[in-house]
């Protein structure tokens, strides 16, 4: 396989990793290997084809074992929280009233939400309200204190 071939192969591998298949870090290796034989080729190493396979396979496999764990460690994308965790301790606007227990609407964050009253005082309309927790799509509140 000529120099070139080999860099092309880890070009689009590389490609792949980056622009359309989400791998998980496997690509990439397999991609930079490639690009490997394909400069050890340019710089005049010649070798058969049954040689440049198992550098490609061995590079592949030595920076799989010894390099991915690494790389995914530093380049480790924080997770989006999720919405229940971010509406606890948010303060909200009961739309009706709410004994105790009851489920009604509250505004918050400019949106109206099913609202269980899991506090012990009557919720009139318009008493600003703290979420405890969010329930499935129903939040947990109580009078703002």
């Amino acid at each position: 396989m000529p120099w070139w071939g080999w860099i092309v192969v880890g070009a689009v591998l590389l490609a792949a990793e980056l622009f359309v298949i989400p791998t998980d870090f496997f690509l990439v290796f397999l991609g930079t290997s490639a690009v490997a034989v394909g400069l050890l080729g340019l710089l005049g190493v010649d070798a058969p084809v049954w040689a440049q396979w198992a550098i490609f396979g061995v590079l592949s496999v030595v920076s799989l074992v010894f390099f991915r764990g690494w790389l995914k460690a530093r380049l480790h994308r924080t997770e989006v929280p999720r919405v229940d965790d971010t509406l606890a301790g948010e303060i909200g606007v009961a739309r009706e009233s709410l004994a105790p227990g009851a489920v009604g609407l509250v505004e918050l964050r400019g949106t109206g939400w099913s609202a269980r009253n899991v506090g012990d005082a009557v919720l009139e309309s318009g008493a600003r309200v703290r979420v405890e927790r969010l329930d499935g799509l129903t939040l947990q509140v109580r009078r703002e204190s």
